[in-house]
């Protein structure tokens, strides 16, 4: 049994862990509020700005955008992945990673190459591990999202598709739906897709009807104008949403941190109360047996 010492070394350094633990909830609790607010206030727009590049999807325009056309042929796919900066936020990294990686096995068994583009640090030092194709990346984005460092970054994938190196691009991130549940999704970026808009219609009872539009002044600054915007709105809305996503998730892995700190203290006193009292018995004892031969 470890001495009286020894436990109170112990002790010492698990509260100071539990110090350390809740000071990161409270900071985390914090920022969280701040994170979801910015991704409620970008989630109406980026809903908006789907439904009307799905309905463009739709529309028959003299003027047919690179990000409108779907290849014939899926040889070579663009992955953008995003992830947190730092760590100890729970499973949250993990579980993005591992719906990446699924899909990464997949693309390889069916021949088909991919490219990444890493935002946030852990997702780059995953795919440099697996050895993958890292054509871009951004780390150290801080607690606020920046569009303007967001796009240069992205741009190298856009301007991939457009020159037809790659045949579709899809981002993973991590969904936020509370502040006790994340989930990681995956969503497909280029081509653009009606199937989504398709599927709401349907939910709600409606029929798809064609759709054309009046293009001032024409259809090619419109356009171009419109899927530049809709794809800037879904890599901010992810990398909001992900951040919302990191601050919840840590704040309740750092409280279960404190929590079982708290535990493990109550046991290390209990020990501690058994090995002292283990040592009064003995001097005790030690005592009564002198006594005794005197």
């Amino acid at each position: 049994m470890a001495s009286g010492k020894e436990i109170r070394t112990k002790i010492r350094s698990v509260q100071n862990t539990q110090k350390i633990t809740r000071a990161m909830e409270m900071v985390a609790a914090s920022k969280m509020r701040k994170a979801q607010e910015r991704m409620r206030a970008a989630r109406p727009y980026g809903d908006k700005i789907r439904n009307v590049a799905a309905h463009m999807s739709f529309a028959n325009p003299e003027y047919r955008h690179p990000f409108l056309v779907k290849r014939a042929e899926i040889k070579r796919v663009g992955i953008i992945v995003v992830t947190s900066d730092k760590g100890l936020c729970g499973g949250l990294n993990t579980n993005v990673l591992r719906l990446a990686l699924s899909k990464m096995k997949e693309w390889q068994a069916q021949q088909i190459d991919f490219e990444v583009c890493a935002i946030g640090n852990k997702g780059l030092g995953f795919m440099q591990r697996l050895r993958a194709k890292v054509v871009s990346q951004i780390t150290h984005l801080g607690d606020r999202p920046e569009l303007d460092k967001l796009i240069g970054t992205v741009k190298l994938m856009l301007d991939k598709y457009s020159a037809g190196e790659i045949d579709a691009l899809y981002i993973f991130y991590t969904g936020f739906i509370n502040t006790m549940k994340q989930e990681p999704n995956m969503e497909q970026l280029l081509p653009l897709s009606g199937e989504r808009l398709a599927d709401n219609q349907k939910g709600a009872g409606e029929t798809r009807s064609g759709w054309d539009y009046i293009y001032e002044p024409d259809a090619r600054a419109v356009i171009d104008g419109v899927l530049l915007r809709y794809v800037e709105a879904l890599i901010y809305q992810a990398v909001a949403e992900n951040m919302a996503s990191e601050q919840s998730a840590r704040m309740v892995a750092m409280k279960a941190a404190s929590d079982n700190a708290g535990n493990v203290i109550d046991e290390l006193k209990l020990i501690y109360n058994k090995t002292r009292q283990a040592a009064i018995t003995k001097e005790l004892a030690e005592i009564v047996a002198g006594a005794a031969a005197v």
